[in-house]
Protein backbone atom coordinates (compact mmCIF):
# COMPACT_ATOMS: atom_id res chain seq x y z
CA UNK A 1 0.00 0.00 0.00
CA UNK A 2 1.26 3.53 -0.68
CA UNK A 3 2.11 5.75 2.27
CA UNK A 4 -0.80 8.17 2.67
CA UNK A 5 -0.42 11.74 3.92
CA UNK A 6 -3.60 13.71 4.66
CA UNK A 7 -2.99 17.45 4.48
CA UNK A 8 -5.55 20.16 5.19
CA UNK A 9 -5.83 23.70 6.50
CA UNK A 10 -8.30 24.65 9.20
CA UNK A 11 -9.28 27.47 11.51
CA UNK A 12 -8.65 27.39 15.28
CA UNK A 13 -12.13 25.96 15.73
CA UNK A 14 -11.58 23.14 13.25
CA UNK A 15 -13.35 24.50 10.18
CA UNK A 16 -12.20 24.06 6.57
CA UNK A 17 -14.71 26.55 5.19
CA UNK A 18 -17.49 28.92 6.17
CA UNK A 19 -21.16 27.98 6.15
CA UNK A 20 -21.32 29.17 2.52
CA UNK A 21 -18.40 26.96 1.53
CA UNK A 22 -15.88 29.80 1.20
CA UNK A 23 -12.41 28.38 1.92
CA UNK A 24 -9.94 30.56 0.01
CA UNK A 25 -7.80 31.27 1.75
CA UNK A 26 -7.79 29.99 5.34
CA UNK A 27 -4.02 29.56 5.41
CA UNK A 28 -1.23 32.03 4.63
CA UNK A 29 0.89 32.23 1.45
CA UNK A 30 3.75 30.51 3.32
CA UNK A 31 1.49 27.57 4.15
CA UNK A 32 0.31 27.36 0.57
CA UNK A 33 3.94 27.03 -0.56
CA UNK A 34 4.24 24.15 1.91
CA UNK A 35 1.28 22.49 0.21
CA UNK A 36 3.05 22.70 -3.16
CA UNK A 37 6.25 21.37 -1.62
CA UNK A 38 4.31 18.36 -0.33
CA UNK A 39 2.81 17.82 -3.77
CA UNK A 40 6.27 17.63 -5.26
CA UNK A 41 7.36 15.08 -2.65
CA UNK A 42 4.54 12.61 -3.37
CA UNK A 43 3.90 10.34 -6.35
CA UNK A 44 0.18 11.14 -6.47
CA UNK A 45 -2.25 13.75 -5.18
CA UNK A 46 -5.78 12.60 -4.36
CA UNK A 47 -8.95 14.63 -3.93
CA UNK A 48 -12.65 13.92 -3.93
CA UNK A 49 -15.02 15.19 -6.59
CA UNK A 50 -16.49 17.70 -4.11
CA UNK A 51 -13.17 19.55 -4.01
CA UNK A 52 -12.98 19.64 -7.80
CA UNK A 53 -16.54 20.93 -8.16
CA UNK A 54 -16.06 23.57 -5.46
CA UNK A 55 -12.57 24.85 -6.25
CA UNK A 56 -11.63 23.59 -9.75
CA UNK A 57 -7.99 23.09 -8.65
CA UNK A 58 -5.07 22.41 -10.98
CA UNK A 59 -3.42 19.98 -8.53
CA UNK A 60 0.08 20.65 -9.81
CA UNK A 61 3.29 22.13 -8.44
CA UNK A 62 3.58 25.86 -9.11
CA UNK A 63 4.78 27.76 -6.04
CA UNK A 64 8.02 25.77 -5.63
CA UNK A 65 10.25 23.76 -7.92
CA UNK A 66 9.22 20.15 -8.24
CA UNK A 67 7.57 17.52 -10.38
CA UNK A 68 3.82 17.27 -10.76
CA UNK A 69 2.26 14.24 -9.06
CA UNK A 70 -0.31 12.00 -10.70
CA UNK A 71 -3.73 13.57 -10.16
CA UNK A 72 -6.26 11.11 -8.71
CA UNK A 73 -9.92 12.19 -8.59
CA UNK A 74 -12.32 10.05 -6.55
CA UNK A 75 -15.65 10.41 -8.35
CA UNK A 76 -18.06 7.57 -7.60
CA UNK A 77 -20.79 8.72 -9.99
CA UNK A 78 -18.53 10.46 -12.50
CA UNK A 79 -19.68 14.06 -12.07
CA UNK A 80 -16.35 15.50 -13.25
CA UNK A 81 -17.00 18.28 -15.80
CA UNK A 82 -15.17 18.03 -19.11
CA UNK A 83 -14.09 21.65 -18.55
CA UNK A 84 -12.34 20.95 -15.23
CA UNK A 85 -8.76 22.19 -15.03
CA UNK A 86 -7.51 18.69 -14.15
CA UNK A 87 -8.47 17.79 -17.74
CA UNK A 88 -7.53 21.03 -19.52
CA UNK A 89 -4.41 21.98 -21.48
CA UNK A 90 -2.95 18.48 -21.52
CA UNK A 91 -3.49 17.89 -17.79
CA UNK A 92 -5.76 14.93 -18.54
CA UNK A 93 -2.75 12.89 -19.67
CA UNK A 94 -1.59 12.83 -16.05
CA UNK A 95 -5.01 12.42 -14.41
CA UNK A 96 -6.68 9.25 -13.17
CA UNK A 97 -10.38 9.26 -12.32
CA UNK A 98 -11.51 6.55 -9.90
CA UNK A 99 -15.18 5.65 -10.21
CA UNK A 100 -17.65 2.77 -9.85
CA UNK A 101 -20.21 0.93 -11.97
CA UNK A 102 -22.62 3.77 -11.09
CA UNK A 103 -20.73 6.01 -13.52
CA UNK A 104 -22.64 7.41 -16.47
CA UNK A 105 -21.38 5.67 -19.61
CA UNK A 106 -21.61 8.79 -21.80
CA UNK A 107 -19.61 10.89 -19.36
CA UNK A 108 -17.09 8.08 -18.98
CA UNK A 109 -16.45 8.11 -22.72
CA UNK A 110 -16.12 11.91 -22.72
CA UNK A 111 -13.49 11.87 -19.97
CA UNK A 112 -11.55 9.15 -21.77
CA UNK A 113 -11.66 11.20 -24.97
CA UNK A 114 -10.17 14.11 -23.04
CA UNK A 115 -7.17 11.87 -22.34
CA UNK A 116 -7.68 10.87 -18.71
CA UNK A 117 -7.58 7.32 -17.44
CA UNK A 118 -10.81 6.08 -15.86
CA UNK A 119 -10.52 3.30 -13.31
CA UNK A 120 -13.72 1.50 -12.36
CA UNK A 121 -13.45 0.01 -8.87
CA UNK A 122 -15.69 -1.87 -6.44
CA UNK A 123 -18.09 0.26 -4.43
CA UNK A 124 -18.49 0.39 -0.66
CA UNK A 125 -21.81 1.98 0.32
CA UNK A 126 -22.13 3.38 -3.22
CA UNK A 127 -18.70 5.05 -2.93
CA UNK A 128 -15.33 4.11 -4.40
CA UNK A 129 -13.66 1.48 -2.22
CA UNK A 130 -10.65 3.48 -1.06
CA UNK A 131 -8.59 0.47 -0.05
CA UNK A 132 -9.10 -1.01 -3.51
CA UNK A 133 -8.04 2.32 -5.01
CA UNK A 134 -4.82 2.46 -3.00
CA UNK A 135 -4.06 -1.14 -3.94
CA UNK A 136 -4.58 -0.25 -7.61
CA UNK A 137 -2.25 2.73 -7.27
CA UNK A 138 0.39 0.51 -5.68
CA UNK A 139 0.18 -1.80 -8.70
CA UNK A 140 1.00 1.25 -10.84
CA UNK A 141 4.16 1.89 -8.85
CA UNK A 142 2.71 4.71 -6.72
CA UNK A 143 4.49 4.65 -3.35
CA UNK A 144 3.16 7.84 -1.76
CA UNK A 145 -0.17 9.66 -1.93
CA UNK A 146 -0.98 13.17 -0.71
CA UNK A 147 -4.66 13.66 0.11
CA UNK A 148 -5.80 17.30 -0.04
CA UNK A 149 -9.49 16.89 0.61
CA UNK A 150 -12.19 17.45 1.03
CA UNK A 151 -13.49 16.66 4.46
CA UNK A 152 -15.51 13.65 3.29
CA UNK A 153 -12.61 11.86 1.64
CA UNK A 154 -10.26 12.58 4.56
CA UNK A 155 -12.87 11.33 7.03
CA UNK A 156 -13.43 8.17 5.00
CA UNK A 157 -9.71 7.42 4.83
CA UNK A 158 -9.27 7.98 8.56
CA UNK A 159 -12.27 5.79 9.34
CA UNK A 160 -10.78 3.03 7.17
CA UNK A 161 -7.38 3.40 8.90
CA UNK A 162 -5.68 4.23 5.63
CA UNK A 163 -3.86 7.42 6.67
CA UNK A 164 -0.25 7.23 7.84
CA UNK A 165 0.64 10.90 8.29
CA UNK A 166 -1.28 14.07 9.10
CA UNK A 167 -0.13 17.55 8.11
CA UNK A 168 -2.56 20.10 9.53
CA UNK A 169 -2.14 23.82 8.98
CA UNK A 170 -3.91 25.74 11.75
CA UNK A 171 -4.70 29.34 10.95
CA UNK A 172 -5.29 31.92 13.73
CA UNK A 173 -8.91 32.42 12.69
CA UNK A 174 -12.26 31.54 14.23
CA UNK A 175 -15.12 30.82 11.84
CA UNK A 176 -17.89 29.32 13.94
CA UNK A 177 -20.44 27.29 12.05
CA UNK A 178 -19.01 25.91 8.83
CA UNK A 179 -17.47 22.82 7.22
CA UNK A 180 -15.76 20.59 9.77
CA UNK A 181 -12.25 19.52 8.81
CA UNK A 182 -13.01 15.95 9.91
CA UNK A 183 -16.48 14.43 10.10
CA UNK A 184 -17.97 11.59 12.12
CA UNK A 185 -15.48 8.78 12.75
CA UNK A 186 -17.90 6.73 14.81
CA UNK A 187 -15.94 7.42 18.00
CA UNK A 188 -18.12 7.42 21.11
CA UNK A 189 -15.51 7.05 23.87
CA UNK A 190 -12.42 9.17 24.39
CA UNK A 191 -10.23 6.09 24.66
CA UNK A 192 -11.16 5.34 21.03
CA UNK A 193 -9.74 8.67 19.82
CA UNK A 194 -7.09 8.42 17.12
CA UNK A 195 -3.58 8.75 18.51
CA UNK A 196 -0.84 10.76 16.80
CA UNK A 197 2.79 10.00 17.60
CA UNK A 198 6.18 11.28 16.47
CA UNK A 199 4.74 14.70 15.81
CA UNK A 200 6.26 18.14 15.59
CA UNK A 201 4.85 21.63 15.38
CA UNK A 202 6.31 24.73 13.82
CA UNK A 203 5.38 28.27 12.98
CA UNK A 204 4.92 29.13 9.31
CA UNK A 205 4.00 32.77 8.85
CA UNK A 206 0.96 33.34 11.07
CA UNK A 207 0.02 29.64 10.96
CA UNK A 208 0.98 26.62 13.05
CA UNK A 209 1.84 23.40 11.21
CA UNK A 210 1.17 20.11 12.99
CA UNK A 211 2.99 17.19 11.35
CA UNK A 212 2.65 13.72 12.85
CA UNK A 213 2.11 10.03 12.28
CA UNK A 214 -0.98 8.11 13.30
CA UNK A 215 -0.75 5.24 15.74
CA UNK A 216 -3.56 2.79 15.12
CA UNK A 217 -5.01 0.85 18.04
CA UNK A 218 -4.63 -2.93 17.92
CA UNK A 219 -2.19 -2.88 15.03
CA UNK A 220 -0.69 -6.30 14.30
Amino acid sequence: MPAVTAKFAQSLDGRMATVTGDSQWISSPSSRRLAHQLRGEHDAILVGIGTVLADDPQLNVRLVKGRDPLRVIVDSRLRLPATARVLAAGAAQHTLVATTKLADAKRLRAIKRAGAEVLRLPAANSQVDLRALLEALAQRGIKSVLVEGGAQIITSLLKARLVDRLVVVIAPKIIGKGTEAIGDLGITRLQEALQVSQFRTRRLGPDIVFDGYLHWHNEP
